[in-house]
């Protein structure tokens, strides 16, 4: 039987203090003498942290509290690591982290920490936005602009720009003129693609879909959560397309596009008489 190291690591830590502790030893151990984690640096654990956040995104969607306590767990270690990289280049520590978040949210929340008052939510975002426009240094719009990570996923960041954007009056009066930039884009798009230009392509798409954004914000919806509800709508529709194909000694690619059409059909008239009960 080969005999365990580190036996002070494997005790289960009794407070969330022992508990952090642990896990900063453990990313320091591991640093020290696993070959993979001592090759990592920040950039090499960027798709890590943006994996990991979406993994706790879905835990959050499904309302799976296990998963979430895990995942939680795995946006905790990146954390963690990253701070260990930061602190062996004596860049910064987990205490200085730890007490810039503490001193941020003090700042941005005068009417709880100072005389300041704020009853309702509207008044609190506003007061956040103040200080954290501050805070940056933002003394114009474009630094708003700029301001809006481009690591976002690309339909969040168009929203939060076109937002930012129509807070300083440069927006449509009302959604009919954001429909109307739409169907401009869809002929430009077409225009496009009978050049066979792919730059120019490439460029309309992405003004289509900008010009989508627009209309969403104005109908008040989140296009990323919208185009992740379809999302899930194809494949439902799909998997009941691959399932009737089945019962039918069928694989989709064995039928033709028509086949498959009707059937896709179907799974939508289900749908609808379902939400209907």
């Amino acid at each position: 039987m080969t005999e365990e190291k580190y036996p002070e690591l494997r005790v289960t830590a009794k407070t969330p203090e022992e508990a952090f502790r642990r896990l900063m030893n453990v990313i320091e151990l591991l640093r020290k003498e696993c070959p993979w984690d001592k090759e990592q640096d920040h950039k090499s654990l960027r798709v890590c942290m943006l994996e990991e956040a979406y993994e706790v995104a879905d835990a959050i969607d499904n309302d799976d509290m296990d998963n979430l306590k895990e995942e939680l767990g795995d946006v905790l270690l990146q954390v963690v690591f990253h701070t260990s990289l930061a602190s062996e280049a004596d860049n910064f520590a987990m205490t200085d982290v730890i007490n810039d978040e503490c001193e941020k949210m003090i700042r941005r929340h005068p009417h709880i920490f100072s005389q300041e008052s704020a009853k309702t939510v509207d008044k609190v975002l506003e007061k956040w936005e103040n200080v954290k426009r501050g805070e940056k240094g933002e003394t114009t719009q474009l630094q708003r602009l700029k301001s809006v990570p481009r690591a976002l996923p690309a339909l969040t960041r168009g929203y939060k720009v076109q937002k930012r954007a129509a807070d300083v009056g440069f927006d449509w009066d009302d959604v009919s003129g954001a429909f109307d930039k739409l169907r401009e884009e869809t002929t430009e798009l077409i225009d496009a693609y009978g050049s066979s230009d792919r730059a120019a392509i490439t460029e309309e798409v992405g003004d289509l879909l900008f010009s989508v954004v627009n209309v969403a914000r104005f109908l008040d919806i989140d296009p990323e959560y919208a185009l992740t509800q379809t999302s899930d709508k194809f494949i439902r529709r799909f998997g009941y397309i691959e399932e009737q194909a089945a019962s039918r000694g069928l694989k989709p690619e064995d039928m033709t596009l028509a086949e498959m059409d009707a059937l896709w059909n179907e799974a939508k008239e289900l749908e609808r008489a379902g939400a209907k009960k």
